[in-house]
Parts: C-alpha cells; structure tokens; sequence
C-alpha cells in the first residue's frame, strides 16, 4: 500500500507525497491567475475545490487547514478588484458561498479519509490479531506434541532399563577376566562410563512428573571436551572425517552440570559428523571473549555473578552446510533435515536450552558447501577450581 495512504499525521515533509501536493499547488496557481484575468467570473473560484480534494489524499489535517485557509484567501482576493457599480454587494455573497462550498468539501473530503484509515487500520489489526492466534495455535501443538514426546520417553526409558542392566553385566563380567588386555580394559572402562551414563538420563526420563535437579559444580570445559573427543574420535575415524581439538593451554572454569554440557557437546559432534563426508574435518576451539553489557545485563537481571568474561567453545565443520532457510529453524523443535526414523528434531533446540540454564548461548552460522560453525558462550566461573573436582 502507498505510504501516503496511511492515516498518520506526517512527522516530517519527507513523509509527504510530494508529487500529489505539486499538482495541487500547480492547480492552485493556475486558478489564482485565472481569477486575476477575470476576476468577475466568480465561478472560476469553484475549482479550488480540485486542490482541496488532492489535500485530503494525503490525509494531513494541518495541510488541509492550510489549503482551506489559502483557497478562501484567494477567493476574496478578487473582491480587491474593481467592480462595477452595485455589483460589490453580490460580488461579496458568491465569494462567501464559494467559501462555504469549499469548507464543506474540505470537510466531508476529510471525513471519508479518516473513515478510510480507521478501515484499514481495523484490518491491519486483524491481520495481526490472526498472526498472534496463529502464533499461540502453533506454540500450543509443540506443547502437546513435546508433552506427547515425555510420555513417549517415559515409556522407552521404562521398557530399555532392563537390558542395559544386562549389558552392564556383561561389561562388568568382561572387565574382570584375567585374559584382558590394557588397551582392551580402556575401552571397557569408556563403555561402562556411557552405559552408567545413559542409565542416568533413564532415570532423569522417568522422573519427568517432577522438576529434575540439576547437579551444578564447577568444572573445567577443557577436559570435558577433550572426554568427549576421546569417546567421539573412533566414529570420526570409522567415516575417514578429521577430528582436531585445539583446547589451549589455560584452565577454562565454568559453572555446569557436567552431564548436561557433555549432552551438549556430544550433539553438536554428532550433527558434525552427519553433515561431513570422507576427507572433510572438524575442530574444537576453545577461546576466551569480553562478555557484552547483553549478556551482563541478562545474569544481573537473574540475580547471577557477573561474569565479565566468557569460555567460548567452537565446533566447525567443513561439510555440506545449511541454507538461510534451514538455519533459521534449525532451533525450532521437531525440526529436522534427516530421514524419517534418524533424528527426532530436538537436539539443538535443547542444546541451546541447556546452555541458555547455564547463563550462555548458543549460535549458529552456516553455509551452503562451506560448512557450520557453531559457538557455545558460557560465564567464566569466577572461583579457581581445586584440582580433582572439576575431573571431566
């Protein structure tokens, strides 16, 4: 819709259709001259009814006063002109019916404008009150559909605790034969760790009715990637995809729960993995960053240690990327780019909502054939960490 269509008082000139008041200007002066020529010819002074229409176009109430103003000014102007004898008297009631007409058009002009703009401001109100509904409707259905997914949870985690017990058994059994090697008895100790791991988030699933407790203690980000990279590295190697971590050399202190940052980090590594092939690779890096008056402003506001500087961790790929598209929802749950039956659509959304607990974020830059980058920011922990108690 043209802007000189809206019904808003302009705020300056340069919101004024200014070809629509050159041609009620041009009009104005041709009339004014016309009056001059002949200026007993009072029916000349009816056009300034033109000019006054073209105003109200622009729906500008101070511009049509003026416009008013200046075509009753000129209508009178002709009664400074000579007369003849006893024609002065007329001469003076044309010109003031001429001035009612004009005052009558202005305002009625005015009237169907302002009854214009309040139309479609009441259907720009509707527009917008359908959005917003829309909105809701559609934060209502990801409410059901992740109430839907608890229950599902709650039902696997019920039905594959027996099994991983057994696994668990069995893992324990083989670790105590004499015949085990050290490389052997390393590998078993990494998957006792993850089944012990993976009985945890069962039980975190089975007590989705009550609010889970999240266990935070301080913990150094580095050994906790450098974990992750140890139990990662042989799916990395299986595809022939490059995994490198350069962690740095000083202690990074942040304040977490080491199982739900490990979740974290194992996701991102897993998309990594996904979108890479044969040749390509992937890197942690881990850095340091000014925290911004944003993120200061959002911990003060949530009664949290100010934290002036923040560990970032950057895990970038070189594989197929994401178009704008794509990026846009990657954070919106249930959605997904992989096959029906290999994502559920709800890794990043919840990874970004863990490192959001933690007082962090979460972004994401990617692009076609280049790959993705994706940052994690989260609070330096502002107390030195004994050595032992933040062991990844």
């Amino acid at each position: 819709m043209p802007r000189w269509l809206s019904w808003r008082r302009p705020r300056n000139l340069g919101q004024i259709n200014w070809f629509v008041l050159g041609v009620a200007a041009a009009l104005f002066i041709a009339i004014v001259i016309f009056e001059s020529a002949a200026p007993a010819n009072v029916v000349a002074a009816y056009g300034f009814v033109l000019p006054i229409l073209l105003v109200a176009i622009v729906r500008s109430r101070w511009l049509m006063v003026l416009t008013v103003v200046l075509c009753i000014a000129a209508t009178y102007s002709g009664l400074l002109r000579p007369h003849k004898p006893g024609r002065f008297v007329a001469a003076v009631i044309n010109r003031t019916v001429v001035a009612g007409v004009l005052v009558g058009v202005a305002y009625f002009a005015m009237t169907r404008e302002e009854r214009k703009a309040r139309e479609e401001e009441a259907r720009a109100d509707l527009l917008r009150a359908n959005a917003a509904l829309v909105e809701v409707k559609d934060a209502l259905n990801r409410s059901e559909r992740l109430a839907a997914l608890g229950l599902l949870a709650s039902s696997v985690a019920h039905e594959v605790g027996t099994p991983l017990h057994s696994i668990a058994w069995q893992v324990q059994s083989l670790a105590e034969d004499p015949h085990v090697t050290p490389a052997m008895r390393k590998t078993i100790d990494v998957i006792d760790a993850e089944l012990n791991r993976v009985v945890r988030i069962i039980k975190d699933k089975l007590s989705l009715t009550r609010q889970p407790k999240r266990a935070y203690a301080p913990l150094r980000l580095d050994k906790l990637t450098q974990s992750v990279v140890t139990l990662m590295n042989p799916s990395f190697i299986g595809k022939a995809v490059l995994l490198k971590a350069d962690l740095g050399v000083e202690a990074s202190p942040v304040w977490g729960d080491l199982e739900q940052l490990r979740q974290v980090l194992v996701n991102l590594l897993t998309n990594a993995l996904a979108a890479t092939k044969a040749g390509d690779e992937v890197v942690i890096v881990m850095g340091r960053r000014a925290a911004t008056l944003t993120e200061l402003e959002e911990r003060r506001r949530a009664g949290q240690a100010l934290a002036e500087t923040m560990v970032t961790l950057t895990v970038r790929d070189t594989g197929c990327g994401m178009p704008e598209e794509t990026v846009a929802k990657a954070f919106e749950p249930f959605f997904t780019t992989k096959a029906v039956g290999d994502g559920t659509g709800l890794g990043l959304f919840l990874s970004r909502e863990i490192v959001a607990s933690h007082g962090g974020s979460l972004t994401i830059d990617s692009a076609v054939g280049k790959g993705t980058m994706i940052v994690i920011a989260l609070p330096t922990h502002l107390h030195p960490i004994v050595d032992g108690t933040a062991s990844a």
